[in-house]
């Protein structure tokens, strides 16, 4: 029984929630005409993809009833202020964290994802640009972070 609950106590402070499950957050990399957002648990992603920032808030609320989202967290860069003030409006806690180096995190998880081919396995990595807006990696990598300090963050 006490190896049992010693287990417990280890998954809870590794991001379960009290009942056990998984704690699921959303992320938002917010920007001026585009947002990338992710849902993710301790344990894997569960959706992420980039919209437009005016489709934001219909999205989100979506993504948290479908999801059961326990937390919001918004990136503290580019239009991070109005985003926040939007989504604090649908009775989740929305948190602002840090953005710093997310980009390059960003792009090296898109390249492991889609890794590149033809003549573009050539290029150094730190010159290589996906193809396609990643803000959704983004989000992943803010979500993905949050959850592995959220001891530390709260």
């Amino acid at each position: 029984m006490e190896i049992q609950d010693r287990e417990r106590r280890i998954r809870d402070s590794t991001g379960r929630s009290v009942d056990g499950r998984a704690r699921v957050v959303l992320a938002v990399d917010p920007g001026r005409d585009k947002c990338g957002l992710a849902v993710c648990t301790t344990e894997q992603v569960l959706h992420r993809e980039v919209l437009p920032t005016g489709e934001l808030v219909e999205r989100v609320r979506s993504l948290v009833s479908h999801h059961g989202v326990d937390a919001i967290l918004v990136g503290d860069q580019t239009g991070s202020e109005p985003v926040v003030a939007a989504l604090s409006g649908l009775g989740k806690p929305v948190r602002v964290v840090a953005e710093r180096g997310s980009t390059l995190a960003a792009r090296r998880r898109y390249f492991q994802d889609h890794p590149p081919r033809g003549i573009a396995r050539l290029l150094p990595p730190g010159m290589r640009v996906p193809p396609v807006p990643y803000d959704d990696y983004v989000a992943v990598w803010l979500a993905e972070r949050y959850l592995e300090h959220q001891g530390k963050w709260g």
